[in-house]
């Protein structure tokens, strides 16, 4: 039984006080958040919070409680703004995450401040600010040196994250791979998926920029790994971006037919997502595997469709 089916049992019980309700739905929002279901995420904080731009319902909580709903609301701003490219989203997530993490500092619960900033660094990582992100999940490394756990582990992915995104994929590789044994202590599938992924991606990519044959190989049991704990986890989402990173790593090694196998089960999760901006991804790495194969009108229409797919989402969004 996952643990959000426990949580929503508990929900039902009337003699919750506000605060025990509104901790329940945090963590039962946070579950969900992990698992990349954003819109039930959002759904489970019911009355604290409703959509992005509207402010958190807090008054009468405690103040542990009303920091751990700020950054409930704060992160979720973030990733459902980024996936629906809504625009000011990350400027109203950095706000709730700041307000969250100066909270939990007054109080001084130092790992949940830390997980405020690790969020915190991540909103600026989406709008490409990855100096202010690297100089955030510095600070927070340096404050949990002498701990070992799940928030230090996502810094750490993260950290690893900006990197890799300011093209600095060799520092990127070295992070992660100094850290997997933390990331092998955790029971968290979640996490382990998303390290693995994030490892194989930095692994595809140098090895297409260095002809490395040895780091495909590596990128294609790091993605093997990463599907086996997406699935565990459930996180659809997740898995459906290995799908695609496989698609692409075995069209530059001419393994077409496995190529457009995982291109098909990407486009069919994000499909049933309901994330068009994401099957236009994917749809662009089925016209290079035709490309390549010198199916040049197959890739055209199939670019064409991707284009087309891209500017209606953006279009939709603002």
């Amino acid at each position: 039984m996952h643990l959000h089916t426990s949580l929503l049992r508990q929900l039902d019980n009337p003699r919750l006080s506000r605060n025990e309700r509104a901790e329940l739905r945090c963590r039962l929002a946070k579950e969900l958040e992990e698992a990349g279901n954003y819109e039930a995420a959002r759904s489970a904080l019911g009355e604290l919070w409703q959509r992005i731009g509207e402010r958190p319902k807090v008054e009468g909580l405690d103040q542990s409680t009303a920091a751990e709903v700020l950054l409930r609301a704060g992160s979720l701003t973030g990733w459902v703004g980024s996936s629906q490219q809504i625009e000011g989203a990350q400027e109203t997530a950095k706000n709730l995450v700041s307000e969250s993490m100066a909270l939990f500092e007054s109080l001084g619960e130092v790992e949940k401040a830390a997980e405020a900033a690790t969020d915190l660094a991540y909103c600026y990582w989406r709008e490409g600010a990855f100096e202010e992100a690297r100089v955030i999940l510095q600070d927070v490394l340096k404050r949990l040196a002498n701990t070992e756990g799940e928030i230090k582990a996502i810094a750490v992915l993260r950290s690893a994250i900006v990197e890799f995104s300011a093209n600095r994929i060799n520092d990127a590789l070295r992070i992660l791979t100094n850290a997997a044994p933390l990331f092998e202590a955790s029971d968290n599938h979640a996490l382990k998926g998303k390290f693995h992924m994030n490892l194989a991606l930095m692994l595809k990519n140098l090895s297409v920029l260095e002809h490395r044959a040895d780091y495909a190989d590596r990128a294609l049991i790091e993605n093997a790994a990463a599907s086996y704990h997406l699935e565990q986890a459930g996180h659809t989402r997740y898995l459906a971006r290995v799908e695609n990173n496989l698609g692409f790593l075995l069209l530059t090694l001419s393994r077409f037919a496995e190529a457009h196998k995982h291109l098909d089960r990407a486009r069919r999760l994000f499909i049933g997502l309901k994330d068009s901006g994401s099957v236009a991804q994917v749809d662009e790495t089925r016209a290079r595997a035709l490309l390549a194969q010198g199916r040049d009108v197959e890739a055209e229409r199939v670019a064409r469709l991707a284009v087309a797919r891209l500017k209606k989402v953006m279009k939709d969004a603002s």
